[in-house]
């Protein structure tokens, strides 16, 4: 049994009418610390995500959303700082929280052996539902996931993305008004991904369930209602993704050469502001694409590549941080593991 369901099975759960607050964001962070030894995996941390939408905290190996997500869902007590679950304060009220959440984890936590039906009503048991009640709500998950006929199938026999779907059942079986996903798209191919990420959307727009992932995969993140952007345990940028890259400008140009500084100093000549990130120069705004021509005039064989194309999440990143997506430093997260 994981370690939430521990915890969960050994509470009386009360009627969740009873303290269940009305807010405008599903989640508020406020000065949030944690550290590993010496090490901060979350750093003066301030955030506030929207209820009813799906969130994406996105960020590198070590930005700190493993450690967010752990705690959120309540597996680990932070260590200074707020936060607020759906109106309520996590460090006084977690029981009462954890009978609100759902939760999917990146690890697998099915049962391989028993059928889809048989891990349903195990997950359930957690929750003390029984009986027509049981039957009533395992008929609207499967239908809504598209698991109807999967049911007496055994676990270890279905695809990825199937077993994916297996495990949002299992969060939501309770009617949870938060759904919290640790890299839920992690091994699943593209059609998977498509599938898994309809299914979430279904939940946010016709059940009303505030969704927040963490996600390490830019075009995922790029399909949620909102995200954070996270490094070295804090948020560097928040807001929709489509409002973050417009700010950019409309254009990025990338320029790969020999002589980086040289193409930096003459950019700069031409009021245009860029930066070198692994031997490549970035710079971004609505004329870029007017300097193609004499960038490569000027600079002749000095220049391996240009492209020109829309700023992404990336870039956002870049320009927020000052280095690349996958910019390798020693992470919180991975000095924990070892």
């Amino acid at each position: 049994m994981s370690e939430l369901g521990q915890k969960v099975r050994s509470l009386a759960l009360p009627n969740r009418t009873d303290f269940m607050n009305t807010t405008d964001f599903a989640i508020e962070i406020h000065q949030l610390s944690f550290h590993y030894g010496e090490r901060a995996a979350l750093d003066n941390l301030d955030l506030t995500i929207p209820a009813k939408q799906i969130f994406a905290l996105l960020g590198p190996n070590g930005s700190g959303k493993t450690t967010l997500f752990r705690i959120l869902s309540t597996l680990e007590t932070f260590q200074h700082g707020k936060v607020s679950v759906l109106g309520l304060d996590l460090s006084r009220q977690a029981n009462a929280v954890r009978s609100l959440l759902g939760v999917v984890f990146q690890s697998a936590s099915l049962d391989r052996k028993l059928t889809v039906l048989e891990n349903l009503r195990c997950q359930a048991a957690l929750y003390g539902l029984a009986g027509a009640e049981l039957s009533k709500r395992i008929d609207e998950v499967t239908e809504q996931l598209r698991l109807r006929d999967r049911l007496k199938e055994i676990v270890e026999t279905l695809s990825g993305g199937l077993k994916r779907r297996v495990e949002i059942a299992k969060g939501i079986l309770h009617r949870p008004k938060l759904l919290l996903l640790d890299e839920p798209s992690t091994g699943l191919d593209p059609a998977a991904r498509l599938d898994l990420w309809q299914a979430l959307t279904q939940l946010q727009s016709v059940d009303g369930v505030s969704v927040v992932l963490t996600t390490h995969l830019l075009e995922e993140a790029d399909k949620a209602d909102c995200i954070a952007i996270l490094d070295h345990g804090k948020s560097v940028a928040y807001g929709a993704p489509g409002a973050l890259r417009t700010e950019l400008g409309e254009q990025v140009l990338s320029v790969l050469s020999t002589t980086p500084d040289q193409i930096v100093q003459w950019l700069a000549g031409q009021n245009v502001q860029a930066a070198i990130h692994q031997h490549q120069v970035r710079a971004s705004g609505q004329k870029v694409a007017q300097l193609i021509a004499p960038l490569s005039e000027h600079f002749g064989s000095q220049i391996q590549s240009v492209t020109l194309g829309q700023p992404n999440l990336e870039d956002v990143f870049i320009a927020r941080t000052g280095h690349q997506f996958w910019h390798e430093t020693p992470s919180s997260d991975m000095k924990r593991a070892k």
